[in-house]
């Protein structure tokens, strides 16, 4: 498996943000982790970018232990995260090469990788102008360029489509689903159910606790993913 969690819990205080999650993820598969805002989701996500430490529970990315191999895990390993976090100030290839650097791409090589990403997110002709002068979508894409510039075999995508017009997120949506198709893990966290497809794999989120792992098409069988979504969780979508 390309990214494994057992047992994993973390607390806030007296209240518990994940409670015993356990789930595993194959190579070139593409995840969506549904759950209300308050589930976990982000909680997860900073846990697995080490952004957190777990105390009880165990994460392995690309077969490297979270915690024994902290470096080469992370190496392997892309994020977009649910806050934007571009540097506005600088242009949208030099954000890239920003984040190649702490990933050791420097020189030629990190520019060849950027110009990749910039390329096959159609960005090629915004790589030299300010990120403050992007569109909400664009600025979603270019983080989205950069989490993919080291070219990882796990990506985590927090509430990526958060803020942006229908377009945008069906583009940000089939793109990630493509990256799956061409080897990438991707795990697309999300309170949207229309943002989830028939043949996803999907885990459902709620009060720290996995309430359901299945195709999106199984869940909704009988009703809608939206309606499973609201007995499983009493909460809108």
């Amino acid at each position: 498996m390309t990214l494994s969690v057992e047992d994993l819990s973390f607390a806030y205080g007296p209240r518990k943000a994940l409670d015993g999650l356990t789930f595993a993820l194959a190579p070139g598969s593409f995840t969506a982790l549904l759950g209300p805002n308050g589930a976990g989701k982000s909680t997860l996500f900073s846990l697995l970018t080490r952004l957190f430490v777990a105390p009880q529970g165990r994460i392995a990315i690309a077969g490297h232990d979270l915690t024994r191999a902290p470096l080469k895990a992370l190496a392997t390993l892309g994020c977009v995260f649910q806050q934007p976090t571009l540097d506005l100030d600088l242009t949208t290839r030099c954000n890239l090469l920003y984040y190649a650097a702490l990933h050791g791409l420097t020189g030629p090589a990190a520019r060849a990788h950027a110009d990749e990403a910039l390329a096959t997110l159609s960005l090629a002709d915004r790589a030299d102008i300010p990120a403050r002068s992007l569109s909400g979508g664009q600025r979603r894409r270019v983080e989205l360029a950069r989490a993919l510039i080291h070219r990882p075999a796990v990506l985590l995508l927090d509430e990526p489509t958060v803020g942006l017009d229908a377009a945008s997120r069906r583009a940000i949506t089939d793109h990630a689903h493509t990256l799956a198709r061409q080897g990438t893990t991707v795990l697309w966290a999300t309170h949207l159910t229309d943002e989830v497809t028939p043949t996803d794999r999907c885990l459902i989120l709620h009060r720290g606790r996995l309430l359901a792992d299945a195709p999106a098409a199984t869940l909704a069988e009988g009703s809608t993913l939206t309606d499973r979504f609201l007995t499983l969780t009493g909460d809108p979508a």
